[in-house]
């Protein structure tokens, strides 16, 4: 099997996987906090270590910062912009806004996975194996939000298959995302080229940032456990263990 159809199944299981243990049975709030600071983990050595490396190559340190900024500036708007809520893990909160929450957090989360799937592909612009690393780190940070959007809506609405379904749905523009940027971002002038890594990595540092580290790692957590901190740094190590392939 070629190496893109393998990047393309791990984009779009992930989302599928977590939304089934959402309407199944969940893993512990601890596994799935230190899952979380594993992937950003990852995700930070690969934005630090391979992705800003390469955009510095690719054009220049200024254009580097230029991209990292505009990554940043993308996932930003994108929080701004559209509705995604952070509920600890799904809690089954009580209320009668639950429901509300639980559709907003499946738009917010769907249209939050097409940069990753824009950010798996550009990986591959340096390496099929950094953009298949991408793609992994991006699963284990999307089964948790699947679990995050199935289980409330199925908690609130008492339908099993069809909050499977509907969270379900939020792989398509990770998948999407990828095809449009493998597809038609290819044969761009290398500084262009090198602009797009650094926002790639900006994006990621802003994921890692902005929620994988702040919900895995708040001390405040009922279930916080010093685990996640030494999840995190395993992640860190796995791609630097990964340059060694």
């Amino acid at each position: 099997m070629e190496i893109i159809y393998i990047i393309l199944l791990i984009s779009a299981a992930a989302p599928v996987i977590g939304s089934l243990l959402g309407v199944l049975k969940r893993p512990s709030n601890i596994m799935m906090y230190n899952m979380l600071a594993f992937a950003a983990g990852v995700m930070l050595s690969i934005s630090f270590l391979e992705l800003i490396p390469e955009s510095i190559e690719f054009s220049s340190i200024w254009l580097c910062c230029l991209g990292i900024i505009i990554g940043a500036a993308i996932m930003y708007a994108v929080d701004k912009l559209i509705p995604h809520f952070h509920p600890e893990l799904a809690s089954q909160e009580q209320g009668c806004h639950l429901k509300r929450t639980a559709v907003y957090l499946l738009l917010g989360i769907f249209l939050h996975n097409f940069p990753e799937g824009i950010a798996i592909a550009i990986g591959g612009f340096s390496s099929a194996k950094l953009s298949l690393t991408i793609a992994i780190a991006i699963a284990i940070h999307d089964i948790p939000e699947g679990i995050c959007t199935s289980a409330p809506y199925y908690y609130c609405t008492k339908k099993r298959w069809k909050s499977f379904f509907l969270s379900s749905l939020t792989s398509i523009p990770t998948v999407g995302g990828f095809l449009l940027a493998h597809f038609l971002l290819r044969g761009l002038p290398f500084p262009v080229i090198g602009v797009i890594m650094a926002a790639t990595a900006g994006l990621m540092i802003y994921i890692a940032g902005d929620e994988l580290i702040p919900c895995s790692c708040n001390k405040n957590l009922k279930h916080w456990s010093h685990s996640t901190i030494f999840s995190l740094i395993t992640g860190v190590v796995s791609v630097i263990l990964l340059g060694l392939l």
